[in-house]
């Protein structure tokens, strides 16, 4: 019975092959795209258009269209079509600082711009009265200006003199830039960056010399993937042609472009969520988006004792609440994991030097 079934099974299939009944899956078209030779390529368009049963929509203007669309589609980001610049530019948020947990710098870049520059240094020259140990760098809302050579300025303020940050390469890997730091830096402990998708351009670079340079521990999500220097190209219209014209390359010779950097830790929060927090941080600080007032918080001791206030602390909450869940209040996990990690690194670090 069984290979009466088989050999019934068998039959209907081969007729069915047979019959054209069935046939393999079409290939994609950009697949068939890939197999085209130079020569398929320059009579298609002439083809498709003598013989389109609707020749007024392929018309020379129309045609051109699709070609840049597809061009546009295949190339992003590295080709990008802007909008005319109307108005005056937005203003940039402004340079950020807070001391957070008595000991951690929290520095939030608006921008690369040279006042920027300037409110860096002095920052970074008055964290050494302050028992800052460590540094959590915010690029998570820096707008960078379309300059490569402000990430390596940003970067000289760690990196030591003489290190090579990176370099320019162009069309056919030609090196159009070298950027070298020659100055003594200004910070020299631990430093963590938190990134995410809107980390991008020169930001995106900062934060790949940082890693790279000064094994810097990046938290958040994967930035843009547009460590490149654009050139900005008017279209008669008013429009902006945006094209990538050089790479940003650092000395391990790995590209950090189109895939953009990964976090260490990966920790997702919603951009809506970051940017509310920012907007309300020009007011209450950052203190109050990382710990709340009345709940404890990951500490040394706690680590030390193998407990973790924080966990407690939500369950007796949840025993003592009886009017149902209150709204949740806006909370930075992104930073929220930063300084935990700090606080851990440091842990760790006195426990080392106690051993024998």
């Amino acid at each position: 019975m069984v290979r009466l079934f088989l050999s019934a099974s068998l039959t209907i299939l081969l007729c069915r092959a047979l019959c054209g009944q069935t046939s393999p899956p079409s290939p994609s078209p950009s697949l068939e795209l890939e197999t085209l030779t130079p020569a398929d390529l320059e009579q298609a368009i002439p083809l498709i258009r003598d013989h389109y049963v609707n020749p007024k929509a392929l018309n020379e203007t129309e045609l051109r269209r699709d070609t840049l669309a597809g061009v546009l589609e295949r190339l992003d980001p590295r080709v990008q079509l802007l909008p005319a610049k109307t108005g005056p530019a937005a203003t940039p948020a402004p340079f950020y600082r807070e001391i957070l947990d008595g000991h951690i710098g929290y520095l939030r870049p608006g921008d690369f711009s040279r006042p920027q520059l300037q409110e860096l240094d002095t920052t970074l020259r008055g964290l050494g009265g302050k028992k800052v140990d460590a540094i959590i760098l915010d690029l998570r809302g820096s707008v960078a200006a379309n300059d490569c050579a402000s990430a390596a300025e940003f970067a000289k303020r760690f990196v030591p003199k003489g290190k090579a940050l990176f370099s320019l390469r162009g069309p056919d890997g030609k090196t159009v830039a070298e950027f070298v730091s020659d100055q003594t830096p200004l910070y020299h402990g631990l430093i963590v960056l938190l990134v995410d998708g809107e980390t991008a351009g020169a930001t995106e670079i900062l934060a790949a010399i940082l890693r790279f340079e000064k094994h810097a521990i990046l938290i958040g999500q994967t930035t843009a993937g547009t460590a490149v220097e654009y050139s900005d190209l008017p279209l008669p219209s008013g429009r902006i042609l945006r094209v990538a014209v050089a790479e940003a390359i650092l000395p391990d010779e790995h590209a950090r472009y189109p895939n953009g950097v990964q976090p260490d830790l990966p920790v997702a929060l919603p951009v809506s969520t970051k940017q509310q927090i920012f907007q309300e941080s020009l007011t209450k600080g950052m203190a109050p988006f990382v710990f709340e007032t009345d709940r404890p918080h990951l500490n040394e001791a706690a680590l030390l004792a193998g407990t973790n206030p924080e966990i407690e602390a939500t369950q007796a909450a949840q025993r003592r609440s009886q009017n149902g869940p209150k709204p949740l209040a806006l909370h930075d996990t992104v930073l929220q994991r930063g300084v935990d990690l700090v606080t851990s690194i440091e842990v760790y670090e006195k426990q080392t030097r106690r051993a024998p």
